[in-house]
């Protein structure tokens, strides 16, 4: 079981710096890392912290290590990245253990606990910020960001109103096409619609051209995603993704080149800075589209070239629509925004990802190495902008 840290004094009064227990000399600041959790994917949030865990600044900052179980239980774990990493095709998994941790109770205190059973809460320490490497429901979706901004509690990344907008992909393109953002054409099947009107439902997807997209309207990682080339296909996709989701949101299949940005936020009062775009090719066609597998368990079927292969025109209209994306939904911190790019050069915006992955073989660090930002510096200026961030509403 993990050895739990000494206690730590909270901020100074009006300080983003952490003071230590007598003299006043500065400590490392305490980050916890936050992972696993309720949703589909689970797995993908361990590797994500897998990644992180291996490349943070162990000599600048303290690192406690809390994974939430598939049930919702927070548990103090080991910060192995070993333990947290896809190997060979194994998904890690939080599971259930004897040290529960607990968050502090107010905006008074900055204090963890954890909790045995049968024995009174032990106290593990201050922590500074908290990491929230989730993905998809109950983490990415604002969720955990309103429990932490309830106590005062800095965090990296997208704020509630930004996560629940990136989250849900029928909010996204309606704040997005409100912005004067362009968009594909698509219809939202709210719980029960196609099992109602199972022939309107089909006859307005229809109209939208086949192929088209199913998919969860709130999850990521391209689970329960299919591409649907026959009205004999629907039931069954729209199946799928109900078991991920119960609204489901069906897209005009684009035809394109899959482009991603990263954005990375700055301090107030300045603009974030975007990435160079890069281009996803799945070389392997038995994925048929960027999915599951080829995300994270065949990375040899993937190919990202960055900067892609653009006009320095298309390249401008990118990145611009990438900045436009993340500021429409009022994001902070960070985000990946993937568009399309038709053969006439349009540009159309598919969606944000406010919490990306940060796998070893992650787009969104990888796009920033070639950007001329390494991984363990991302890491670095993620966590430097939470620790200044202002609390409260911003």
């Amino acid at each position: 079981m993990p050895q739990p840290q000494p206690p730590r004094t909270s901020h100074a009064a009006g300080s983003t710096e952490p003071v230590g227990p007598a003299d006043g000399s500065p400590v490392r600041p305490r980050v916890l890392l936050l992972f696993g959790g309720r949703s589909g994917e689970h797995a993908v949030s361990c590797a994500t912290a897998g990644g992180v865990l291996r490349a943070i600044d162990r000599a600048k900052y303290d690192v406690v290590a809390v994974g939430i179980t598939p049930a919702g239980q927070w548990v103090l774990v080991e910060d192995d990245p070993d333990r947290w990493s896809i190997v060979d095709g194994r998904l890690p998994e939080v599971t259930d253990g004897p040290a529960h941790v607990l968050l502090p109770q107010s905006t008074a205190g900055r204090g963890l606990q954890v909790l045995a059973p049968d024995t009174v809460p032990v106290a593990i320490g201050d922590v500074d910020v908290v990491f929230p490497l989730l993905h998809g429901p109950f983490g990415e979706d604002g969720t955990v960001q309103g429990m932490l901004d309830l106590i005062d509690l800095r965090y990296v990344g997208a704020g509630v109103l930004a996560s629940a907008v990136g989250m849900d992909k029928h909010f996204m393109k309606l704040v997005l096409a409100a912005q004067g953002i362009p968009i594909a054409p698509f219809m939202v099947l709210r719980p029960g619609d196609f099992a109602r009107n199972p022939a309107g439902c089909t006859q307005t997807i229809e109209a939208l051209g086949l192929p088209v997209f199913v998919k969860p309207a709130r999850a990521g990682s391209s689970l329960g995603i299919s591409k649907v080339s026959s009205l004999d296909d629907l039931p069954a996709a729209i199946a799928e993704a109900q078991r991920h989701d119960p609204k489901v949101i069906v897209e005009v299949g684009v035809v394109g080149r899959e482009i991603e940005c990263a954005v990375l936020g700055s301090v107030e009062g300045e603009r974030p800075r975007v990435s160079q775009p890069g281009e996803i090719v799945v070389t392997n066609s038995e994925h048929g589209f960027y999915d599951f597998e080829a995300k994270y368990l065949d990375e040899a079927s993937v190919e990202l070239t960055c900067p892609a292969d653009l006009p320095v025109e298309v390249i401008a209209r990118v990145r611009d629509l990438a900045l436009r994306t993340f500021e429409a939904i009022g994001c902070e911190g960070l985000a990946r925004v993937d568009v399309f790019v038709t053969a006439d050069q349009q540009v159309i915006v598919n969606e944000i990802n406010t919490m990306p992955g940060f796998t070893p073989f992650s787009m969104y660090p990888r796009m920033w190495q070639e950007s001329g930002l390494s991984y363990p510096d991302l890491i670095d200026e993620l966590l430097q902008l939470a620790l200044s961030r202002r609390l409260g509403l911003r």
